[in-house]
């Protein structure tokens, strides 16, 4: 077992006791925090700068053609999404 499988397995299991609003509850506990120690202006910060830099990062490791490519993948899983779905339509018909 690798770290993120073990890291998921705990965190199934965390689910498991406490629920999927024990979640909700320490992220907003800690947004909180953050934000009584950083100010809201530490979040427009780092959501510019990661938009920004997120995109011209993969931009430049990757090139346009990446997103070409990542667009067309995208299109034909919606197609073959689209045609499961009718195909299902029919036989419940």
């Amino acid at each position: 077992m690798n770290v993120r499988e073990a890291g998921r397995k705990g965190g199934q299991a965390v689910k498991a006791r406490y629920g999927s609003e024990f979640y909700e509850k320490i992220g907003r506990k800690g947004g909180q925090a953050t934000k009584v120690s950083h100010g809201t202006e530490f979040y427009e910060s780092i959501g510019k700068l990661g938009g920004k830099k997120g995109g011209e990062s993969t931009r430049e490791r990757y090139g346009p053609k990446f997103y070409e490519t990542i667009g067309q993948l995208g299109g034909q899983k919606v197609k073959k999404l689209i045609e499961e779905g009718k195909k299902a339509a029919k036989t419940t018909e």
